[in-house]
C-alpha cells in the first residue's frame, strides 16, 4: 500500500545507513560498515540476490559480503555501487538488456559484477538513468554508456555503447558530479576563467552546469526545446553549482550559496514556481529562501530538499503520497513535511514515485544524559555511563551487559560491542541467536581462548560473582570460606577455555554448571589462580547483592537461550544433512542409471558399427562381382558385317524368358566367356557364332535369341532379347507367349518343363 506519510523502514536488523539510493520499484542502502542491503520488486536481477523473488525488507547482498562500499545508485532496471577503493560494480538489466552495465555486452547480470573496463581508474561518483549510466572518476573524467538515443550519452551522435566511453567534449576539464534523466544528462564541470586585476591577469575556476540530450520540455535550460548531442554550458546560470539532479523531463540545480534552480516540464508543479515556463533555469522562491538548502533530490515528477535547519520540503506530483503530506495532492510550491519536523534528518533521496530520508536514531536531550535510559537511575560515582552501540542512548553497566556483533554503530566490523537489552532482543530476532550474541567460534572441536579485549573486563567479572552466589546457596562453601572461593574462582579468565558437555550442550567458563569445580580445569600451567582485586571484592559484598543477582539471572538466561539456539541449530543442521544425504543417494541412483544406459547405447553403437562394416564388405564384394559380370557380357561384333548388329545390340533393353529357360540360362552360363565373333547373319536359318559355346540368332526384327549348343546337335535357350524400338514390355511378353513354341521347334531347342 502507498504510504502517504513517512514511515520507519521495517527491517529484521538495524541498519546504520551511510548512503541510500532509490530506483523505480527498488532501493538499496550502504551501511557505515560498507555492506549493501537491497529490497523491492525483483526485475531482471536489479536486487542482486541472484533469485527472481521480491524482497519486502532490506536484505544483505551475500555476494558482496566482506567488501567495503562507499556509495550506491539505482536506476529503473539496474543498480551500481562503488567500493572504497574506487571499483565499480553493476548488476541487473535483465529485463530489456540495454547494455546499461558496462560489461561490453547487452546481457544482464543477476549478481554484482565488477566493470573491468575501468581498471586503473578510481570511480568517485555514479548516476543511473532508466536507459543509460554515467560516472565520474577521481581525476575528473566523465564516462557514459547505455542507450544513446537523443544524444543522451554526449558523444556527438545517437549511437549506443555497452562499455564506458569518455565524453570527449569535456576532456581536459574536471567533472565533479553527474546526473541522468530519462533521455538527458547534466554534469557539473570546473571551468577556468581569467580576469584582469591590478594590470595582471588572474586565473580562477568556477563550477558550471552542462546539459545535453533530449530538450523537448526545456529540461536542458538553453531557452529552447532543441536536443543537444554534446555537452553545452547553461549560460543562464551565473552562480557556481554544487549539486544537480534529473527527473523524467526535469533538471534541478543547487548553487554553492544554497539556492535552488529548476528547468523543464511544469505538468505537476515540479518546477516549484507556478508562473515559469521552464525553458530557462528559474530560482525556486517561497519558504525555502529563509534558510540555506544543503541537499536536493528529484524523482520522476517531484522534488525534495533538505535545508540547514534539518527541515524537508517537497513539491510536484503527489499521486502516490511521495510528498509526505498525508494526501495525494500535487504541490506547485515548496511545502514543509511536518511529520519530519522533530526528526534529525541527515539526507534525503527520491525514487521514481517515492521518497526516503535518513535520520538520526533518537534525539537525546541534555537532561537525559544524567540518568540511565533503561532503569532511569541517575549516573554517579559508582554508576558509570555507557553507550549502546545500536541505538546510541546512555545506559548504566547493568543495562548494557549484552554484546552483539551486529551493532549498527559499531566502529569495527565483526567485533562485539555493548548494546542495551531492547536492542539485543531486536538484533536477536533479525538473525541467528548464536551469531548475534558474542560467542567464541569453534574450530575442530576446540574453543579458542578469549582475547585481551575490554569484553573480558566487563562481562567475566559478573559471571564469576554468579558462580560464587550459587555455590554459597548450594552449601558448597560457607561464608567464612567465600573469600577463598572467590580467590580461587578469580582465574586468568583470558586464558580459560571452554569445554563441551556430555549431553551435547556447552557452557561458557563463566556459566554455572552443577558439577563446577573450584580447582583449575585442564592444564594447571595454563590456569593459574591470581589474587582477587578490590573491585571484585566490593562487587561480591552485600551492598552489591542486587546487582549481582540481576547479573546472575541475566547470565543464566543468556546461557539457556544460547544453548536452546545451539540445539535448534543442531536439529536444523541434522535435517539439512539428511536432506543432502537423500539428494546424494538420488543423484547416485540417477548416475548409475545413466551409466547403465550409456553402456547399452555403447553396445548398440558397436553392434551397428560391425553391421555397417559387414555391409560395406558385402557392397564391395557385390561391386566386384558386378564388374566381373559386366566384363563377361558379349560385345558382339563381326569383322565383315558389324554395323547392323551393333545398331540392334544398342537397342536391346529387356530380356524375357520363362522360368525354366531362365534357370537353364543361369545354369549353363559359362564362368569365363570371351567374345569371339565369327559369322553374323540376319536371316532365320543363319546363326551368328559369338563364342565357342554360345550362338546369337536374329530371329525376327527386334528379337535376338542366344543359344548354347549341345554335343548331340540340340540347343539350350540361354536368353531372348527384345529391342525397345520394336517392343514394349507387354508386347514382348505377348510375342513370346505366342511364338515361343515355334522358336523352340525352329532352332531345335530343348524345353524343360
Amino acid at each position: 500500500m502507498d504510504a502517504l506519510l513517512p514511515k520507519a523502514l521495517e527491517s529484521k536488523m538495524v541498519v546504520d545507513a551511510h548512503n541510500i539510493a532509490c530506483g523505480s520499484r527498488h532501493a538499496a542502502i550502504v551501511t557505515k560498515q560498507g555492506e549493501i542491503f537491497s529490497w523491492g520488486e525483483e526485475s531482471g536481477g536489479r536486487l542482486g540476490h541472484g533469485v527472481e523473488a521480491d524482497v519486502p525488507r532490506p536484505k544483505l547482498i551475500d555476494t558482496l559480503r566482506g567488501m567495503n562500499f562507499e556509495s550506491v545508485a539505482c536506476g529503473e532496471y539496474h543498480t551500481c555501487a562503488i567500493t572504497v577503493s574506487g571499483d565499480l560494480y553493476t548488476w541487473g538489466d535483465g529485463t530489456h538488456n540495454s547494455g546499461l552495465l558496462g560489461h561490453g555486452s547487452e546481457v544482464g547480470h543477476w549478481i554484482p559484477k565488477r566493470v573491468s573496463y575501468l581498471d586503473g581508474m578510481h570511480v568517485s561518483y555514479v548516476s543511473c538513468g532508466p536507459w543509460h549510466t554515467a560516472l565520474v572518476t577521481s581525476g575528473g573524467q566523465l564516462f557514459t554508456f547505455g542507450d544513446g538515443s537523443f544524444g543522451a550519452l554526449g558523444h556527438g551522435d545517437c549511437s549506443s555503447t555497452t562499455v564506458p566511453r569518455e565524453v570527449e567534449t569535456l576532456s581536459g576539464l574536471r567533472t565533479t558530479r553527474v546526473a541522468c534523466g530519462v533521455w538527458h544528462t547534466a554534469a557539473i564541470v570546473e571551468v577556468g576563467t581569467e580576469s584582469s586585476g591590478n594590470g595582471s591577469p588572474v586565473s580562477s575556476s568556477s563550477t558550471k552546469l552542462f546539459t545535453w540530450g533530449d530538450g523537448d520540455k526545456g529540461q536542458l535550460g538553453h531557452g529552447d526545446k532543441e536536443p543537444r548531442l554534446c555537452p553545452q554550458s547553461v549560460a543562464a546560470l551565473f552562480d557556481d553549482i554544487s549539486q544537480v539532479v534529473c527527473g523524467h523531463d526535469l533538471t534541478v540545480a543547487l548553487t554553492t550559496t544554497g539556492r535552488v534552480y529548476t528547468m523543464g516540464s511544469s505538468a505537476y508543479g515540479q518546477l516549484g514556481s507556478p508562473t515559469t515556463d521552464g525553458k530557462v533555469p528559474t530560482q525556486v522562491e517561497g519558504k525555502i529562501t529563509d534558510s540555506i538548502v544543503e541537499e536536493i533530490a528529484c524523482g520522476s515528477y517531484h522534488v525534495a530538499i533538505l535545508n540547514s535547519k534539518k527541515e524537508v520540503y517537497t513539491w510536484g506530483k503527489g499521486t502516490n503520497g511521495q510528498l509526505g503530506h498525508g494526501d495525494t495532492d500535487d504541490r506547485n510550491t515548496p511545502t514543509l513535511v511536518n511529520f519530519l519536523k522533530d526528526k534529525q534528518v541527515k539526507s534525503v533521496v527520491c525514487g521514481s514515485n517515492f521518497s526516503a530520508v535518513v535520520c538520526l536514531y533518537k534525539w537525546v536531550s541534555s537532561a537525559d544524559h544524567s540518568m540511565c535510559s533503561g532503569c532511569r537511575n541517575p549516573f554517579g560515582f559508582r554508576r558509570k555511563r555507557h553507550n549502546c552501540y545500536n541505538c546510541g542512548l546512555f545506559f548504566c553497566k547493568a543495562c548494557t551487559m549484552r554484546k552483539s556483533l551486529k551493532a549498527s554503530l559499531a566502529p569495527t566490523i565483526n567485533k562485539p560491542y555493548r548494546v542495551c537489552d531492547d536492542c539485543f532482543a531486536k538484533l536477536k530476532k533479525g538473525a541467528d541467536p548464536v551469531s548475534n550474541a558474542w560467542t567464541p567460534k569453534v574450530r575442530n572441536g576446540i574453543f579458542p581462548r578469549k582475547s585481551n579485549e575490554s569484553i573480558d573486563k566487563d562481562v567475566l567479572a559478573p559471571r564469576s560473582h554468579t558462580q560464587l552466589s550459587r555455590l554459597s546457596a548450594a552449601g558448597s562453601c560457607n561464608q567464612s570460606e567465600s573469600g577463598n572461593c572467590k580467590h580461587e574462582l578469580k582465574l586468568d579468565l583470558q586464558n580459560r577455555t571452554l569445554f563441551p558437555a556430555q549431553n551435547g550442550n556447552f557452557h561458557l567458563g563463566g556459566f554455572y554448571t552443577p558439577k563446577l569445580s573450584l580447582s583449575p580445569v585442564g592444564d594447571s600451567k595454563k590456569n593459574l589462580p591470581v589474587s582477587v582485586s578490590r573491585k571484585t571484592s566490593r562487587a561480591a559484598s552485600p551492598a552489591s547483592g542486587k546487582s549481582s543477582t540481576r547479573s546472575s539471572t541475566v547470565t543464566f538466561d543468556d546461557s539457556k537461550q544460547m544453548n536452546d539456539g545451539l540445539n535448534q541449530e543442531i536439529i536444523t543442521l541434522r535435517a539439512q544433512v539428511e536432506d543432502l544425504t537423500c539428494k546424494s543417494q538420488h543423484l547416485e541412483a540417477e548416475l548409475e542409471n545413466t551409466s547403465r544406459r550409456l553402456k547399452e547405447v555403447t553396445a548398440i553403437a558397436e553392434n551397428e558399427a560391425e553391421k555397417c562394416k559387414a555391409a560395406e564388405e558385402a557392397i564391395k564384394s557385390l561391386t566386384a562381382q558386378l564388374e566381373e559380370a559386366a566384363n563377361r557380357l558379349p560385345t558382339c561384333h563381326n569383322a565383315g558385317n558389324t554395323s547392323p548388329m551393333a545398331k540392334h545390340s544398342s537397342d536391346i533393353e529387356h530380356v524375357f524368358s520363362s522360368s525354366s529357360h531362365a534357370s537353364s540360362m543361369m545354369s549353363s552360363a559359362p564362368s569365363n566367356d570371351k567374345c569371339n565373333a565369327n559369322n553374323l547373319s540376319t536371316s532365320h536359318g543363319t546363326k551368328v557364332q559369338t563364342k565357342k559355346s554360345e550362338t546369337v540368332i536374329h530371329d525376327e526384327p527386334g528379337v535376338y535369341i542366344t543359344l548354347s549348343p549341345f554335343p548331340d546337335g540340340s540347343n539350350a535357350l540361354k536368353r531372348v532379347r527384345f529391342s525397345r524400338k520394336h517392343f514394349t514390355e507387354e508386347q514382348a511378353e505377348k510375342w513370346w507367349a505366342e511364338n515361343g513354341a515355334k522358336v523352340c521347334e525352329r532352332h531345335n531347342i530343348i524345353r524343360a518343363y
